[in-house]
């Protein structure tokens, strides 16, 4: 009945995924490859745990 006053937990994390991926990508712009690639794994983490709340059963 009140489900429309949850919030949504993956919102969070996809705000949180794609400022990874900006902040990977402007590092790879400036061409620190160490520093995008440490980012792209974390924001690979971050999908990966997206994914985890989009198929578990509510």
């Amino acid at each position: 009945m009140f489900s429309i006053f949850k919030r949504d937990p993956a919102k969070k994390l996809k705000k949180l995924y794609f400022a990874k991926l900006e902040q990977a990508m402007f590092a790879q712009r400036n061409g620190d490859i160490k520093t995008y690639s440490e980012l792209t794994a974390e924001a690979d983490e971050i999908d990966k745990q997206i994914s985890k709340l989009n198929n578990s059963p509510s």
